[in-house]
C-alpha cells in the first residue's frame, strides 16, 4: 500500500499579517514531517503537501484551529491523494504577491467570483451546447488531457490568460462560459478576472480536474487523457492512480513512453520540445546535475542541491 498520504488545497481570504503566519507553518510542518511547497499572499493561501495520513490530518486540524489564524481558513477544500513515494525533497512556505499569478492585483476571488459547479454536476454543464468551455491550464498540461470539447488557449503561464481572452472571447458571443483547472484554484480567479471584464454567465469547477478525478467514476468520466501534476508523480488518472507519463527537467513537459525513447531525450538534459531551445552551455550544467543526481541514487540518497558549475 501507498505510505505517503498527498493534500492540495488552497483558499482565497483577505490575509494581513502574513509574515507571522509564515514561520509559524514552516515551524509545523518540519517537526512534524511534512514536505512540499505553500505559498501565503494578502489573497489568501495554497499548496500541495505530503507525510504521513496522521500527520497531514492533523495538519489539516491545526490550520483551522490554531488561535493565531482565527477562522481565516475555515472552508479549506483538501485533494487527497497516495504515492508510494514522497513526490517532494522539502518543506517551503514562501510569501508571495499572489498564490496564483494572474498579474492584475484589482482581480481578487475574495470581492467577486464566478459560480461553483461541483464535479457531479460538471458533466451535465459542460454538455450545454451553449457552453464556451475553457482549460486554464498552461499548454504543456493539455497535451496529455483534458475535457472533451475544451478550448486549450496555448499558454506558457497563467499570466497569458487574460490576454487570449481579450482577443478571443467577448460577453456578447460567449455569454455562458465554463473554467476548469487542476485544483480549481486559476479558473476560480480566472472567473473573477472575466465578471471585471463584462461576462455576466461564468462557471468554475469546485475543487478542479483532480476533485473530479476523485469521486466520479471512471465509465461516467468525460475526462480525457491523465492530468499534470506539480510534484515527482508528473501525473495522474481517475482516482488519482499515479499516471504513466514523465517528465523532462530542462522544459517541465510531461514526456510518454514513447517521447523518452526519442533521440532528443537525455534524462534530466533535453527532449524533443526543447533540445533546440536550450544553450549548449545549460546542457552542460544540466548534464552535470543529472550525474550527480545517479551518484546520488547509487549511494541511497536523494539528491536536492544545486549543481555547481566547473570552472
Amino acid at each position: 500500500m501507498a505510505s505517503f498520504f498527498i493534500t492540495a488545497f488552497y483558499h482565497f481570504v483577505a490575509l494581513n499579517d502574513i509574515k507571522s503566519i509564515q514561520p509559524i507553518i514552516q515551524d509545523y510542518c518540519d517537526k512534524n514531517s511534512i514536505k512540499g511547497t505553500i505559498l501565503i499572499a494578502n489573497e489568501g493561501i495554497n499548496g500541495t503537501i505530503s507525510g504521513e495520513e496522521k500527520n497531514i490530518l492533523d495538519f489539516h486540524a491545526f490550520i483551522k484551529n490554531d488561535l493565531i489564524f482565527s477562522k481565516a481558513f475555515d472552508g479549506i477544500d483538501y485533494k487527497g491523494s497516495w504515492s508510494k513515494k514522497n513526490p517532494f525533497y522539502r518543506m517551503k512556505v514562501r510569501l508571495k504577491k499572489e498564490i496564483v499569478t494572474l498579474g492584475i492585483p484589482e482581480v481578487s476571488p475574495t470581492k467577486k467570483v464566478g459560480i461553483y459547479v461541483k464535479p457531479e454536476d460538471w458533466n451535465k454543464l459542460i454538455n450545454d451546447p451553449d457552453i464556451t468551455l475553457i482549460d486554464t491550464r498552461n499548454g504543456y498540461e493539455v497535451d496529455i488531457g483534458t475535457f472533451k470539447n475544451a478550448i486549450n488557449p496555448n499558454t506558457s503561464s497563467f499570466r497569458e490568460l487574460p490576454k487570449y481572452i481579450k482577443k478571443n472571447l467577448s460577453p456578447k458571443k460567449n455569454k455562458k462560459v465554463a473554467m476548469f483547472c487542476t485544483g480549481g484554484i486559476r479558473c476560480e480567479k480566472a472567473s473573477a478576472y472575466m465578471l471585471k471584464e463584462g461576462f455576466n454567465e461564468v462557471y468554475h469547477l469546485q475543487g478542479g480536474i483532480l476533485k473530479y478525478l476523485e469521486i466520479i467514476p471512471e465509465a461516467e468520466s468525460l475526462w480525457q487523457g491523465e492530468c499534470f501534476v506539480f510534484d515527482q508523480r508528473v501525473a495522474v488518472t481517475n482516482e488519482l492512480k499515479q499516471g504513466k507519463y514523465n517528465q523532462c527537467f530542462a522544459c517541465r513537459h510531461p514526456l510518454s513512453l514513447e517521447e523518452i525513447q526519442s533521440k532528443d531525450y537525455s534524462e534530466g538534459v533535453s527532449c524533443s520540445y526543447c533540445i533546440s531551445k536550450i544553450s549548449e552551455e545549460k546542457k552542460a550544467n544540466l548534464k552535470e546535475r543529472q550525474k550527480q543526481i545517479n551518484l546520488a541514487k547509487s549511494r541511497g540518497e536523494d539528491h536536492i542541491g544545486k549543481v555547481i558549475k566547473k570552472k
